[in-house]
């Protein structure tokens, strides 16, 4: 089967490429190359890139959120420069969400910016993380507080990486293609639930493709988040607030399934349709991590500080209807009814 492509514009356009055994067939024109990836990734994996490339120097980072710290980007740019990679270089990040968040940011910023080239191997990667270009690093305060806008030269979404994930980080990433059905493409709901969606699968691919297009779309018409990309974010204040509030103990994939709920509830509270029986029905597919004893007061401090916040204060993603995202501001009092609320189904979905 050909690999599928989706196209995304704007000032630097570029092709995010998905299908089977990528990795082996990765070329860069730049001579440089700077491999990171987590440590906690399959060996065959970076040896297959490290083939395809001979890179200059190949950093491990450590796994998942752990490798998203000043620290660890300071100690990345440290051994980029002691290889001397040069400007005309490139950085190539391989791995799931985190890892190509901190490898992007260090693209960034390394030399004041050299080209990136992503290769996500976590479906929550292929469909989120590896496109639209932002990159950072979190803070203590809360997730990816420090960053930059650093679009990708190209992507390649290698599904052959999704036949090693466990099945609970499978479920985790389809969060985000979840999302992308309820604030624009309906089709994908029924899709991501189906006994279909699976690794190995002969019509994941174009699952994938088609959920990577709804946010290809969106950052071509607004590539660093002035208006319609902030849609993106649904579900997303609080489950940022649970990441941080937990340590990352809920993963973003769960803390974003936890985060759609939510939203749904207020919207419906705020006048808009009741779309709950969706948000339940992934809960009940996707299975989180159940999540701490916690109340309102706990997550509220990281929710203030969230970056969808601004002078006016704390906005929400909200929706009129299926396909029908919009940016609204929550009275205080709704947004404590509604966490009652939320924790409530919360057990019933269990």
């Amino acid at each position: 089967m050909q690999p599928l492509e989706v196209k995304v514009g704007g000032e630097q356009p570029y092709t995010v490429t998905v299908g089977a055994g990528l990795l082996a067939r990765v070329r860069v024109p730049q001579r440089h190359v700077a491999l990171i990836h987590p440590a906690d990734l399959p060996p065959a994996f970076v040896e297959t890139v490290q083939a395809a490339l001979s890179p200059t120097v190949t950093v491990s980072v450590p796994p998942r959120d752990g490798c998203k710290t000043l620290a660890v980007y300071a100690d990345v740019l440290s051994q980029l420069a002691a290889a001397n990679l040069p400007r005309d270089g490139a950085v190539v990040g391989l791995g799931g969400g985190a890892a190509t968040d901190l490898a992007g940011f260090v693209a960034a910023s390394y030399l004041r910016g050299v080209a990136f080239y992503t290769l996500p191997t976590t479906l929550l990667g292929m469909v989120d993380a590896a496109v639209g270009g932002k990159t950072g690093v979190n803070l203590p305060e809360g997730k990816n507080l420090v960053g930059a806008f650093w679009p990708p030269q190209a992507v390649w979404c290698d599904t052959d990486t999704l036949t090693t994930l466990p099945s609970e980080i499978f479920r985790e990433g389809a969060a985000e293609a979840y999302k992308h059905g309820l604030i624009a493409d309906p089709s994908l709901l029924p899709r991501v639930l189906s006994p279909d969606f699976r690794p190995g699968d002969p019509g994941l691919e174009a699952t994938l493709a088609d959920a990577i297009r709804v946010k290809a779309e969106v950052v071509t018409r607004d590539p660093t988040e002035q208006g319609e990309r902030a849609h993106l974010n649904f579900g997303h204040t609080l489950a940022h607030a649970l990441e941080a509030h937990t340590h990352h103990a809920i993963p973003h994939g769960e803390a974003v399934g936890y985060g759609m709920h939510y939203a749904a509830l207020l919207s419906r509270a705020l006048g808009g349709a009741d779309l709950t029986a969706h948000t339940r029905a992934f809960l009940r597919w996707q299975r989180p991590t159940p999540l701490p004893d916690l109340t309102f007061d706990d997550l509220w401090p990281y929710m203030a500080r969230d970056k969808k916040a601004d002078a006016d204060g704390v906005r929400f993603v909200l929706l009129h209807d299926l396909g029908r995202p919009y940016l609204g501001r929550v009275p205080g009092a709704v947004l404590r009814r509604e966490f009652a609320a939320w924790q409530t189904d919360l057990t019933l979905v269990r």
